[in-house]
């Protein structure tokens, strides 16, 4: 993804959908190595801080020049194919963790990645194919309950999941 998409300054959760072509071992700062095979990895973080969403994936977007987090390790050896984003104030990336967890075909590739100061087993996730932006949402939905609307990034285009309000 060469351009960051239409995002506001604001603070919220996000998911970077990252894919990889080859088999390669990164290390990963002080966690160790991580063995990378071809298919679908996902990062869920938060960006509560200045800039918010939209600083935080510029900042995903390029390569880090000096990793700080787990996830600029990777980055520089895998291309970004979407990004999954929310906006809101209270931190959803465990939630966002938990359910990308629970979805058919994940795994997780290395234990605590983006996850040193949580209880989560990791936020890295890996799937042999990209995992369903509709069934995430849905699932969210039903585990989270109530939750701003979630949007999909792909380049330029950009679409909202907005759940249905109870009856």
């Amino acid at each position: 993804m060469s351009i960051l998409p239409p995002v506001a300054a604001i603070p919220g959760t996000y998911a970077l959908l990252l894919l990889s072509t080859t088999d390669r071992v990164v290390p990963i700062g002080q966690r160790g190595q991580l063995h990378v095979q071809p298919g679908c990895y996902v990062y869920v973080g938060s960006a509560l801080g200045p800039g918010g969403v939209r600083a935080r994936l510029w900042h995903h977007c390029r390569s880090a020049a000096r990793p700080h987090w787990h996830i600029d390790y990777l980055r520089g050896t895998v291309r970004l194919i979407k990004i999954w984003y929310t906006y809101d104030a209270r931190r959803r990336e465990h939630q966002w963790a938990e359910v990308l967890g629970g979805l058919r075909g994940a795994s997780v590739p290395m234990k605590g990645f983006g996850a040193s100061e949580c209880r989560c087993v990791s936020h890295l996730y890996f799937f042999t194919t990209p995992p369903s932006w509709l069934t995430f949402c849905q699932q969210v939905a039903t585990v989270v309950g109530p939750h701003q609307p979630i949007y999909r990034a792909e380049g330029d285009r950009v679409c909202a999941y907005r759940q249905r309000p109870a009856r």
